[in-house]
């Protein structure tokens, strides 16, 4: 089985991605291939940091990857957090404060609508191919369920009455922002291996 670096040290986005790309590919993760240093993820854009850290493995690892950066992007709040999804409330990276954060920013905003934005960046022989994945949802009033990480209790999506963490992690897969930016990329590389 072929071998694809997941530029990440998060398990549950690896694990996520693993689920869909099983029996295609084996997916490693960062600690997988012994790269220990904390990628600087300092772009403006969701592509510009999936683009940074398959770069860096290619570079110092040659070795076939894909990164991803996923935001936040709530429309009454101008799109934030967008690229700083993950330190919305701080450097801790903290969902719960992340959360409570969005959640007092919309108070008093009647428009809740929102959108979780994924850019994947796949890195083959030293060339980038750009994937984007879309979920649109709303931000509810209140946390809901405990499954998925992040935002997850706080986001419903379109035609839903239940939050992503009140999924499966199958059931969100098959909508989610990620999910569907992985089936691009699923799609591209059952393509190119035909």
């Amino acid at each position: 089985m072929k071998k694809l670096v997941f530029a990440t040290n998060n398990s549950n986005k690896r694990d996520e991605v693993a689920r869909m790309l099983a029996g295609k590919y084996e997916v490693l993760t960062l600690a997988d291939i012994g790269c220990t240093t904390d990628i600087v993820e300092d772009a403006n854009t969701l592509e510009g940091n999936a683009l940074i850290k398959a770069e860096y493995v290619w570079k110092h690892f040659q070795l076939d990857c894909f990164a991803d950066d996923t935001g936040l992007e709530v429309t009454a709040l101008n799109g934030a957090p967008g690229v700083i999804t993950a330190r919305y409330a701080g450097e801790a990276k903290d969902n719960q404060a992340n959360m409570a954060k969005v959640l007092a920013n919309l108070e008093d905003k009647s428009n809740r609508s929102a959108q979780f934005r994924t850019a994947v960046c796949l890195m083959e022989n030293g060339t980038p191919t750009l994937f984007e994945g879309i979920s649109k949802g709303q931000i509810t009033h209140e946390k809901a369920g405990e499954e998925g990480f992040g935002y997850d209790p706080i986001f419903q999506p379109e035609g839903h009455t239940i939050t992503f963490a009140e999924m499966s992690q199958d059931a969100k897969n098959a909508i989610s922002h990620r999910g569907r930016a992985i089936g691009k990329l699923i799609t591209y590389l059952t393509n190119k291996d035909s």
